[in-house]
Formats: C-alpha cells, sequence, structure tokens
C-alpha cells in the first residue's frame, strides 16, 4: 500500500477522532448537571458505557470511509464521500443542539436526518465495499437507538426542557 493511503486512513481516523473532540466538549458541559437532573427511560444506558461505544463507532467509521475512498478515490465515490462528510456533520450538531444548547426537540429532529442520512451513506458505500457498508450498520443501529432515547427524554422532561 502506497503512503498516500496510509496517509488517507490517518486523515480519516483524524477527522472522527476530531468529531469526537467537538462533540464530547457539548456533550462534558452538560452530562454532569443539566443532563443528570432529566428524567430518562428505563432503557437508558449507564454514562459509562457511551465512551467506549462511540470511540469504537469513530473508528469503523473512519475505516469505512477510507475504504470507500481507497476504491473509489475521490471522483469515483463523490457522492458517498460527501454523504459521510454531512452525516459527520450532523453527528457533531446533535451533541451541540442536546448538551450544548440544551435543546431535545430541536435535537430530536436534527437526529432523524442524522440517521437518515447515515443509511444513505451506508447505501452509497455497498456498492463500492460491501465491508464499508457493513462498518456502517453498528453506528446507523446506535444513532436509531440515541435517537429513541432522544425522544424519550424530550417528552419525558417536556415541561422541564
Amino acid at each position: 500500500m502506497s503512503d498516500n493511503r496510509w496517509l488517507m486512513l490517518l486523515f480519516f481516523l483524524l477527522l472522527c477522532a476530531g468529531a469526537t473532540v467537538l462533540g464530547s466538549i457539548w456533550t462534558s458541559s452538560s452530562v454532569g448537571t443539566w443532563y443528570a437532573e432529566l428524567r430518562k427511560p428505563s432503557f437508558n444506558p449507564p454514562n459509562w458505557i457511551f465512551a467506549p461505544v462511540w470511540s469504537a463507532l469513530y473508528f469503523l467509521m473512519a475505516l469505512s470511509a477510507w475504504l470507500v475512498w481507497r476504491r473509489g478515490d475521490w471522483g469515483g465515490a463523490k457522492l458517498a464521500l460527501t454523504l459521510f462528510f454531512v452525516q459527520l456533520t450532523l453527528n457533531v450538531a446533535w451533541s451541540g443542539l442536546f448538551f450544548g444548547l440544551r435543546r431535545p426537540g430541536t435535537a430530536l429532529v436534527e437526529i432523524v436526518c442524522l440517521l437518515g442520512t447515515i443509511v444513505a451513506t451506508a447505501l452509497a458505500f455497498r456498492p463500492v465495499s460491501d465491508l464499508a457498508f457493513w462498518l456502517m450498520v453498528p453506528y446507523a443501529l446506535w444513532v436509531a437507538l440515541a435517537a429513541l432515547l432522544n425522544f424519550k427524554i424530550w417528552q419525558l422532561n417536556a415541561g422541564a426542557v
């Protein structure tokens, strides 16, 4: 594999790590205070699970995008990679809306858009790389759970937020 391919893997890993950092900045500002006081559904995972799950998902996302880039380059996978960047932006924006601005209702609308964009990204990845498609599936499932959690938190706290 050429050095360029390794550099692109590093690029996608750093890009996803950057999204992690931005999201965690907004999350950390509220998770111990505002979020801790919200009523949550019985199926809400414990707080400690989120960091390792998101770390794994961001790694899988980076690897998935890299596989698509490797097979299609920028020109051959333009739509798929554009969708990837859009979903990554929406991913970070959700943290800003939910935790940063403390707007679960607005974040709910946004996470539905995020989930749709993740599905579109995975489907655009599939013709380029089956493995890239499958690496996006756990992310889509986790965000579907996050959307359900977002809805229930919004519903349970409608008068408080």
